[in-house]
């Protein structure tokens, strides 16, 4: 099953997904198309009209441009996901966490898809990291 990770760019969630036998949907992978594309000039830093209009089914014209281009690649990803796993409360070097107005985007997204999502805590020790591990191992297993 294809499970969307959240933050999207978490190397941690990316592992744990692949190791019990699913396809994490991160940033990493979307971005690697756009690098190996060769129809933008200076990757990621340029955005395509497609991108563009990509972000709007998402998002409406009136919301940031940062939110709308994350959503361009990050909304796609939601779309094609069969369940997700939602990192709460991460410290700002987890992950993407920049922008609070694109997460609770994400999440709506996800809760308004109707698929199984795992909201967890980020971990802040070790035994809270094991408990983790075991909740994600339980909830992957489950997704069949």
């Amino acid at each position: 099953m294809k499970v969307f990770i959240d933050p999207p760019n978490s190397l941690i969630l990316f592992d744990i997904v692949e190791r019990f036998g699913h396809e994490p949907l991160s940033t990493m992978a979307a971005l690697q198309e756009r690098v190996n594309s060769m129809e933008i000039d200076m990757p990621p830093m340029n955005v395509t009209l497609d991108d563009v209009i990509r972000g709007l089914k998402y998002a409406g014209i009136e919301v940031p441009s940062g939110i709308r281009g994350r959503l361009a690649v990050w909304g796609p990803m939601i779309d094609e996901a069969d369940a997700a796993i939602v990192m709460e409360e991460a410290p700002f070097a987890f992950g993407c966490v920049g922008c609070e107005r694109t997460n609770v985007m994400v999440k709506y997204l996800l809760k308004r898809k109707g698929i199984p999502i795992l909201f967890a805590k980020y971990p802040e020790d070790g035994d809270e990291a094991r408990r983790f591990v075991a909740r994600a191992r339980e909830f992957l297993e489950g997704l069949g």
